[in-house]
Formats: C-alpha cells, structure tokens, sequence
C-alpha cells in the first residue's frame, strides 16, 4: 500500500497569520515559522501534554523580543497569546501553548560578561546552565543551582521556573542567585529588575508606563498583605515557584521584585538577559554512597544524616537503580554499588561533603562514617566512597539520568510526571511519602522515586499507559489527593518544577492571597495575553486557569495510532520529551545535527515527535503503514509512472517536512546509546524512507549510495577506472550537481595482495578451518572485511593484519561479503534483509570452527550485534571489534621495547555510545603494550559514513567538525590523535588534510620495533 498525501493539517488561525505580517512588517529580524513541523515539535515538553501552538518565533536579539511585545500589544492582536521558551525540558506543560511559542534559546545564548574579581556574570537568556558552568570552570567558578538537566536547561528557563535540586539547602534556588534581571513587558517597555533602596524605589513609583504600574502594584501588596504573606507561605527550603511574595521585600528592607518575575513562567514578561552570583568551585568533594535493604529505610535515615551537615543528600529507589544497571552509564559507575546476593539494594542515599581544604573534608566524612558504623536507627547495607570531582560527577551523572530512565521501562504503562516534585518539611518526608505510596498502591499503580530528601522533594511518578482512558482518568483523583495531603504536612504540590497547567491549586494555596495575585497578573498582562492559564488570571479578567484534565494529553493522540504501528515503532513513539538529546556540549556525541542547526526537529526528541504524528496522520487516512508490500523489479517499475508522478508535482504533503528532518539525522546512533529510552532515530528514520519513496522517487544518490558495497570490489580490479573520473574537478562539479555527491574518496593503489602475501593471509573457508588442529585454531583470528577499511583504507586494514602476525597470529580473511549498512541508512530495508542474511550465513558457515571472528571500522562491525539482531529469524555470530580481540591476543605484561609515548584517542560516536564497555578497552590494550592512551572528549566528526559527502549536508558537516573535531586537532604539542571511525578520519583528512592514524597503526610500530 502506498503512504496517503498528508496536507499540512491545521494552518494557523487568522488572528495569528495577521499577528505574523505585522510583526514581519514591525521590522522583526529573528525567525518566523508556521509550518507543521515545527509546530508539532513544540508541542510537546517533558510532561503528560501535548498542545498545538499557531506558530513560533525566534527573536534575534532584545530589541526583537521588544518588537514582539510591542506589535502584540496593540488592540488589533490583543487575542494573540504568547510564551516563552527555553530548553522545553519542563515537567507540567509550563512553556506548551495553543497561542505563539517565543523561543529564546535559538539566538540568545551569549554568555555577555564574566566578572571574576566580583564574581557575577551577564547572560542572555538561552544559555545553558551547563555551558555557563563551563566558561567559568577556568575561573575557579560556578553558577550553583543544581538540575539533572543542566546540560539542556536553560537560564531564562531556571529563573522562569525559579529551578532548584541538588544542594539547594546549602545554595538556595536560582532567585537566590539572581542579581539583576533584565526583562521586557508587554507593551515593549524594557527595564532593569534589582533590588531597590527607599529612595530607588519612589522612584520607579512615580513611572507613569507599565513599569510603573507594576512597581506600585507589588508594592502595595506587600504593605497591605505583609501578615497575610506570612501566615500563608510555607517556611520552606523550596518556599514557592513562581509569585513569591515572601521575599519581594529583602532582610536589609530593598523591595526586590526579581522574587515574583522569577518562577513566574513567562506570564508577567519576557526575561532576555541576566546578571547572576556565582561562586567559587569547590576544591575537593567526597560523596558516601550509602545502601539500603529498603527505601523506606532510606528516607527514614535521612533525618540523622542531615545532622552531619552534609552539602546535599540524594535519594534514589530500587526502580531506578535497576534501570540505572541496564543503561550506558552503569558502567561508569557500578563500582560504587555492589551487590550483595543475599539482600538486594533497595534505596540508596548520595551523601556529598565539599569544601577547599582536604584534611577537613576528610574529617568530616570520617565522622560521618563512624555514625554509619555504630548508629542502629536504620539497617545499612554498606556504604561506599567516591573521592575527588571526577568520581563524584560520576555518580551523579547516573542520579541526573534519573528523570529520563524512569520512562525506559518495558510495556506501556510508564512512570509520568505530574505530582513529582512535591515539598514537605523534611522532617516529615518519611511519613509523608508513606501516604503516598499507600494512595498509589490503593489505585494498584507501580511508580519509581527520587530525589532531594535533605530538601523534603521527592519525585515520585505513577506508572501509567496514558493512551488507557481508564488510566489516564486516574490523573485528577491522585492530583487532588496528594495536593490535600501536601497540604495537610505543611508543604507544596509544586515544591521544584513550576506550576504550568497544575496551576487549577493556586487558588486553593493562596487563598485570600490569590486576588493580590491576579492584580500584579493584571498590571503585566492586561489581556492575558502572556502564557494564559498559568499561575494567575488578571483580576479583571473572566479568563479561567488551565485544569489538567481540559488539556490535551499526549496520550490522547497517541490513542489514534493504531496498536500493532505503535508497537512496531516503540523506538519512537516511547520518547518521553526528556530533553537528553538537546544536550549542549560540542565535546559530547548526542545529536551533531542538533547541535549544528539548532533545529528542534533536527533532534531526536523532534523528529520522534513528527514520527508519531506522521503515524497518526496516516492512520487517519486508512493507510495501515505495515502492511506488507510488493517488492522486486516487476514492482519497481511498476509503481515508477505514479512515484514519478507525485515527485514532479511536488505536492503539499507533511510528508515533505518529516522527510527533511529524517534526511538531516547523521545515523550516528548516538541517540540509541544516550537516551534514557533509547530513542533510535536511524532505525524508525530508515523504515521512513522505505515509505515515503513507495509515493515518491528516490534520487539517483541513493542507489549510489546503497550500491557502494557491490559495486567497490569491481572497481578495485581496475582502480584507474574509478580513480581517474573521481579527481576530475568536471566530474567532481557533475556529481555535486547531477547527483549530489562532494568529495568523494579515491580507492587505494595499496598492494594488498604483497601484504597476504608476506604474512600468509588466505581466505577462509570451512574445509580449510577444519583442517587447523585445537592449536592452530587457538592461534588464528578470522578477519572479516568491510568495504571502507578495505578498499578505501587498505594500508589500515593491512596494518591489523602484519599487527595479528607480529603477535604470533594467523589472520585468515572471511570472503568479501556486503553487510549492508549503506542499504540500512538509505531505507532500502527489503535489499538489506537479503543482504543481511546472506552476508550472517556466511559468518556462521566460518563460526562454528571457534576461531574469533574480527571487524575493523566499528560503524560497520556494530551491525553484526544491532542491525542484524532486529531481523525476525537471523542469527549472527559475534564479530568483535579490534579492541575486544587484542585485549585477549596481548600479553597482560607490556613487551620490553625502545618506543613508548602517549596517544590520544578520539573515538567514533557509534562506538563510544554503543559499545561503551568495548571502547574503554583500548585503554587496557595500549596499557597492556606498555603505552598510554587518554581518551580525547570529542563529538561527532560530521562525516558518519556518507553524511559529509552528500551535497545537502556540506555545510552541516564542516560545522559539526568546527564545533569539536577541528578545536582538538588543532591543539598543539599534545600527544598524537588516533581515530577508531573510517569516517573520522576520512573527514579529519577532507577538511584539515591531516592524516589521522588508527590505534592499531601506533601498536604495529610499537611491536615493530
């Protein structure tokens, strides 16, 4: 059956499209979308819902965000509605809107200022806490508030929910870092929030603009209301997110008005730029790692461990832990954890102690861990230490993961988020949480928990299949439960994560309080234009608040899908908006194409979130997507007259706009090894284009591309025949035109046959195998060819084999076989099926003689042990990369030798993310070889097979290797880089003309000499 044309769905309504024209007209530089696409990815955060906005801005710089709340001001747009945005990485729908998504983190993300005498420093709103973080670790400083999504979180975002985590009792909230807040109000009034003295603040009182109203407005609520703000605020760690009237006046008497602008989610105005406090980095950390046969035993214990002053306690259940267990970053960690056989770890406490000088930290921890030998009040099962930063940052990356990991759990009923961040006085945490589970348990539901318990937060998600209307019905009982037993400890349902669409409780909280509310609302917002239905509604106003059960949830549209697609594509429709893949760091390999575009539908998170649309869509149209389909030449040609039809016409299909977000992904599988659910993108983008070309064409650079495998042993028969076209700059200008090709590599004129030759090599087959005695078998490795290192690469791929014979080896080459990869990137799913099973057979013909077999590029080995496992019926032998057989081949004492030095490696993405475990041991290898390798912190290289040689993704790809690559090979004096990945180093020579070594190539001269 063929895909169904999607026309783009819903256009954006009249108001809007009028909005849009005269804010273009207005002189708004930024940018301006209203297609499906983009819309579709922001609808849609970390939370339960989902909403449609009418469009999406981002504004260039403060002046647009000022064009903005200029044009929408005016009475003809007084219907518009518009919130802002940061990383989307929110839990309660706080940036979702059916109005205009203003996203700030596109083009804002300047870090402006950075004082380091007076430690503060200026930033635009869109920068992450985390990039920040690392700017100022040269100065010896840090931004404090500490989040799990600190690597995607942004500023303007912590101060718009006024975040706080880990150590907040010792480092506050992000209010407490706030100096001064830069902000514009609707209207375009820009002005400059921070604390003033009496005589500053008549001042402001006597503005007759907007500003001015607003001074006068919160100034008379904290004259008027000061008894009534005490009686009824909680004296909290957390205190409140958002409207903080508590501290609007300060200790030393300044009124400071940054304490209800921050939380208070965009629905006042617009932050564009910030002045925050920073603090000097501890020197040396220390974290006890403290176990428990009981979760309960955890939380209890956690009030004698407050005793000992620790910087932060982290609690983590028996439900993340063992998903913790399963993920890539177990392996990084599991030293910390043992298990014990006999009682299992239940609950865990992380105990962090920090400060500059050693001895005393040291001193600390021993007291500390004298009270955990002799103190009965709970049973521990033993603890552990992570001693320095690094190890600390370690642990703490397994608890950061915490929030995503929770949604990787098998079937459909998975932990959500919507009574997770709740805050009670710590003291009456344990009891507390006993409630609670005793609510969930009474609806029968499983949940996992986590959190501040030094704080009184706990996390704590309910495990529901939001497409079940039954389950998804349980949402208002237990929400109005545990905000009455929050209540009734003294504390807050909204203890970290900002109230979005849960504000429907602000009334209920404030009480009295809530009308003072609504007047600063109406004083900033007359027309409740800025992320209505969040907090407050202007006095004024009949606009009502947000109930969450009125707003559509995901599950609701994921319902449509049918049951058998939505199973089928569970790598992309499971994604639960956690945000990993927006991750900022350059040196990190989530993502290169989100981080190049800064394209929110060039995500993971985004184009899983067209998937799931495009799926819906068709579904809606009748088109069962998995119904199975005529293959061959007979329908091949066929179907050519209609695809060539629909390709020349071009129509208007949202099919188009999925198509471009899957054509940038770089099939990295970064994506399938990073993400807590393990969102693959080059496994549901491949079965994409197998059904989108049933309606459309495939251009000519697919066949190229999917054919390479077949068609390079041909031509390395007659080399010239290839090489001599593939230089011409004619032929190279016809490629990039006609086809779409740049740059295309020439075949090696590397004598591979002298290389069998000297060393013996033959092809293996199975009458040769089974004449090796036990021995021979024992001292023989079958290498098995791929065509890039073989063809491309051959003095590479010789250089393993002369490696192997020095050791004492007998290579033996498995027959050339196809493994398909290239076919498996371009869609072309029913070719790398047959290809699949003829090249396994061919393994397994060569596996049963015990001999080990070995691939050398990993990309291209890793499809062995991924790709060829999701074939029903197809088993394949193991084939080990380089790494896994030389850390058994090398003798455990280094050889004597006159070469020694030191290498760094850079490592390629798929490896490093999905073969964490068999990456690390190149360490083991070279150490074994009495040399030392350090591994380089490095993203993607751009290349990723024949990303970087397609003509659409020239540009993407230099800057994804200007942003990482191209800094580390530029760094001089350091040790020499090795790279693992054909493709890196195809691309390190393309655009740096530096020829990067393989690992193997620095151990052959070692064992040469």
């Amino acid at each position: 059956m063929m895909i169904a044309r999607i026309p783009t769905p819903a256009a954006p309504a009249a108001p809007y499209l009028a909005f849009l024209d005269a804010l273009h007209a207005a002189g708004f530089r930024g940018d301006i979308a209203a297609d499906h696409a983009r819309r579709t990815v922001l609808a849609t955060d970390n939370s339960i819902y989902q909403r449609l906005p009418q469009a999406a801005v981002f504004p260039l710089d403060a002046d647009d965000v000022q064009i903005l709340a200029r044009v929408a001001a005016e009475p003809a747009h007084h219907s518009v509605k518009l919130t802002p945005r940061g990383g989307g990485t929110g839990t309660n729908g706080q940036s979702l809107t059916d109005g205009v998504v203003v996203d700030l983190s596109r083009h804002m993300n300047a870090i402006l200022e950075i004082n380091t005498e007076e430690r503060w420093v200026r930033v635009q709103s869109g920068v992450v806490k985390d990039q920040l973080n690392a700017a100022l670790k040269p100065h010896g400083l840090f931004f404090a508030p500490e989040l799990s999504t600190s690597n995607r979180a942004t500023i303007g975002g912590m101060i718009n929910t006024d975040a706080s985590g880990q150590g907040s009792c010792t480092y506050g909230k992000t209010r407490d870092h706030v100096l001064e807040l830069d902000c514009v109000l609707l209207g375009g009034e820009r002005f400059n929030s921070t604390p003033l003295d009496k005589t500053l603040l008549a001042r402001e009182l006597t503005r007759l603009d907007r500003v001015g109203d607003v001074y006068r407005c919160a100034e008379s609520i904290q004259r008027e209301k000061a008894a009534l703000i005490e009686a009824r605020f909680p004296k909290l760690n957390r205190c409140l997110t958002g409207y903080d009237l508590a501290h609007l006046r300060e200790a030393d008497g300044r009124f400071n008005l940054n304490s209800v602008l921050c939380g208070a989610e965009g629905s006042l105005g617009f932050i564009v730029e910030a002045k925050l406090n920073v603090l000097p980095i501890p020197k040396y950390s220390v974290l006890v790692n403290v176990r428990y046969a009981g979760f309960m035993d955890a939380l209890r214990d956690a009030r004698a461990l407050i005793q000992h002053k620790p910087l932060s306690i982290e609690t983590v259940d028996s439900k993340v832990l063992l998903l913790a267990m399963q993920d890539i970053v177990w392996h990084g960690v599991a030293e910390y954890f043992p298990e014990d056989s006999q009682t299992p770890t239940l609950g865990i406490n992380l105990v962090e102690f920090s400060g500059d000088e050693p001895d005393d930290v040291d001193a600390r921890v021993a007291a500390f861990v004298e009270h955990l030998r002799h103190d009965t009040g709970v049973t521990r099962l033993g603890h552990t230490l992570a001693v320095g930063r690094a190890a600390v940052t370690g642990v703490y990356a397994m608890r950061k993961r915490a929030v995503g990991l929770l949604g990787n759990v098998e079937g459909e009923v998975r932990p959500q988020p919507f009574v997770e961040d709740t805050a009670v006085p710590p003291e009456h945490l344990a009891d507390f949480i006993a409630e609670f589970r005793a609510l969930l348990d009474g609806h029968g539901l499983a949940y996992g928990m986590f959190g501040h318990v030094d704080a009184g937060v706990l996390h704590v998600r309910p495990a529901l299949d939001m497409k079940n209307p039954a389950h998804a019905a349980l949402v208002r009982p237990i929400s109005d439960a545990v905000a009455e037993l929050t209540q009734r400890y003294g504390g807050l349902l909204w203890g970290e994560h900002g109230k979005g669409v849960r504000s429907e409780y602000a009334p209920a909280f404030f009480g009295d309080l809530y009308p003072a509310l609504q007047a600063l609302k109406g004083a900033c917002d007359p027309h409740n234009q800025l992320n209505p239905g969040k907090i407050a509604t202007p006095l004024s106003s009949d606009a009502s608040l947000l109930k969450i059960d009125e707003v559509t949830t995901r599950g609701e549209l994921d319902r449509q899908i049918d049951e058998r697609v939505w199973q089928s594509y569970g790598t992309a429709v499971h994604c639960n908006g956690n945000g990993a893949c927006y991750n900022f760091d350059p040196n990190d390999a989530m993502c290169p194409s989100w981080k190049a575009t800064r394209e929110r539908v060039h995500s993971p998170k985004g184009r899983a979130s067209l998937l799931r649309e495009w799926l819906r869509l068709q579904g809606q149209a009748g088109v069962d997507v998995l119904a199975p389909v005529a293959n061959g030449p007979l329908h091949f040609l066929r179907s050519l007259p209609e695809r060539w039809r629909n390709s020349r016409n071009r129509d208007d299909d949202f099919s188009h706009e999925v198509y471009d977000a899957m054509a940038g992904c770089l099939a990295c599988k970064s994506c399938a090894g990073q993400c807590p659910i393990k969102v693959n993108v080059p496994d549901f983008r491949s079965r994409f284009l197998e059904l989108y070309h049933r309606r459309y064409l495939r251009p000519l650079r697919d066949y190229l591309i999917g054919s390479l495998e077949f068609t390079l042993p041909l031509f390395a028969r007659v080399p010239w025949l290839y090489n001599a076209p593939m230089a011409s700059r004619f032929v190279g200008n016809q490629l990039a035109e006609r086809v779409g090709m740049v740059d295309s590599p020439l075949l090696s004129d590397f004598d591979f046959q002298a290389t069998c030759r000297r060393w013996g090599v033959v092809v293996a087959t199975p009458k040769l195998l089974s004449e090796l005695d036990e021995t021979l078998r024992a001292k023989s490795l079958i290498l098995v060819q791929d065509a890039f290192t073989r063809y491309f690469e051959t003095p590479v791929f010789a250089a393993f084999i002369e490696l192997a014979s020095r050791l004492g080896y007998r290579v033996l080459l498995a027959p050339y076989s196809p493994n398909g990869k290239p076919l498996h990137v371009q869609g072309f799913l029913t070719a790398f099926e047959r290809t699949a099973k003829r090249s396994a057979r061919k393994l397994q013909e060569l596996a049963r003689f015990d001999v080990p077999l070995v691939g050398l590029d990993p990309a291209m080995t890793l499809v062995y042990r991924q790709e060829y496992t999701k074939i029903d019926g197809l088993s394949c032998p193991k084939v080990l990369l380089p790494q896994e057989w030389l850390a058994e081949a090398l003798p455990t004492t280094p050889a004597k030798s006159a070469s020694s030095g030191t290498y760094r490696l850079l490592a390629h993405c798929t490896e490093k993310t999905n073969a964490t475990a068999a990456a690390a041991l190149w360490n083991k290898v070279f150490s074994q070889a009495g040399l030392e390798l350090v591994n380089q912190a490095t993203g993607c290289c751009g290349m990723s097979g024949t990303y970087g040689h397609e003509a659409r993704n020239l540009e993407t790809s230099k800057t994804i290797f200007a942003q990482s690559w191209e800094p580390a090979l530029g760094k001089q004096g350091e040790a020499e880089p090795l790279a693992t990945g054909y493709s890196c180093r195809s691309q390190a020579a393309r655009l740096k003309d530096l020829r990067l070594r393989h690992p193997v190539e620095a151990l052959l001269d070692h064992y040469r000499m």
